[in-house]
């Protein structure tokens, strides 16, 4: 049920709107539609609340698929108060959770897909090290570690022994917050160093932090990518547009032009031989994109590519640089609030 504070905040934006001569709309950015242990990047938003953006999406805006609005950018014709759903990586849950739900509203939604992870049993890194340094467990006292050719020292302390209580105290701890333990400090400075490592490289760094813990690398269930025979599922129907999202998910602009080439065609190549049509979008991994990178993208023939910058889209948008709105786990309230304040945004 929405709120009657969020009507009137609604009734204010629509104002602001029809008074503007240009039009804009907005992409929405979520990850994953789950009950989460711990979610350090905000990437997570229970189905509960998921259903609550739905329902305000549902009767407030205008849903579209990203081709349409890509299409109606190009020809100027863009539709204003539009938006657009979108999901990056590719976890288990946006079939299972998600498409369910969008369903039940009848709301289109595109899922970027690092081909790389799908159909394997393995964590994406950054689940990984949630998994080993902020989920309850004893580890060694001291962690050293080659990376790239230099060693690193660090010591846990107290904190090599990490309790449930502990666990649950810091639950909504965000990685852009101040770290309240060794163990999350230790998090930020490995998700830092392993952040910019080619794949090759961040697979050994990861392999040496998995033996020093003594842990399998098994992933678990809430983090699970999704089966090639899930992937498929997911694109089944109309509702559903699949679009790449690299093959191992690097910082784009951080790699030489032939591996940028290869991350961008090979997960365009992969995806269209797993479901036997065309992908015609892509978003960036981190939103990390030079004018290079850019280029490469518009050349493997996608018509359009989302970044991770946040604003609005409007007349003069780059196709190729679609902002996007990262989406936390609001409830329905909060989630109408911001998006009357979006439309205020400028284009």
């Amino acid at each position: 049920m929405i709120r009657r504070g969020f009507g009137r905040a609604w009734r204010v934006a629509q104002w602001g709107a029809r008074n503007r001569s240009w039009r804009r709309a907005f992409i929405l950015l979520y990850h994953q539609v789950t009950e989460s242990r711990s979610d350090p990047w905000a990437l997570g938003v229970t189905p509960r609340h998921f259903a609550e953006h739905l329902e305000i999406l549902q009767q407030y805006v205008y849903s579209t698929r990203l081709q349409q609005l890509s299409q109606g950018l190009a020809e100027s014709n863009l539709r204003d108060r539009s938006v657009v759903v979108t999901f990056d990586d590719g976890y288990a849950d946006n079939l299972h959770e998600a498409k369910p739900l969008l369903e039940r509203y009848g709301i289109p939604a595109t899922v970027f897909l690092t081909t790389g992870y799908v159909g394997h049993e393995r964590e994406f890194w950054w689940d990984k090290l949630d998994r080993l340094l902020l989920q309850p467990g004893v580890l060694p006292e001291v962690l050293c570690l080659s990376i790239n050719g230099s060693m690193y020292r660090w010591e846990l302390g107290e904190e090599a022994r990490y309790s449930a209580d502990a666990a649950r105290r810091y639950r909504s701890w965000r990685a852009w917050e101040d770290p309240p333990t060794a163990r999350h400090s230790l998090y930020i400075s490995l998700w830092e160093l392993l952040h910019s490592l080619t794949e090759g490289e961040r697979r050994r760094a990861l392999d040496e932090l998995l033996a020093w813990a003594g842990t399998e690398p098994a992933a678990h269930p809430i983090h699970r990518p999704l089966s090639l025979e899930e992937a498929v599922v997911l694109a089944q129907g109309e509702l559903i547009e699949v679009g790449a999202h690299t093959v191992t998910h690097p910082a784009l602009s951080t790699l030489p032009t032939a591996a940028q080439q290869t991350e961008v065609l090979q997960s365009k190549a992969q995806l269209e031989e797993i479901l036997d049509r065309p992908i015609t979008s892509f978003s960036y991994p981190y939103g990390s994109r030079s004018a290079e990178t850019v280029k490469i993208v518009q050349k493997t023939g996608f018509a359009c590519a989302c970044s991770s910058l946040a604003g609005a889209v409007g007349r003069s948008t780059d196709p190729f640089q679609l902002p996007r709105l990262h989406v936390q786990d609001w409830d329905g309230d909060e989630f109408g609030r911001r998006l009357s304040r979006w439309f205020w945004l400028p284009a």
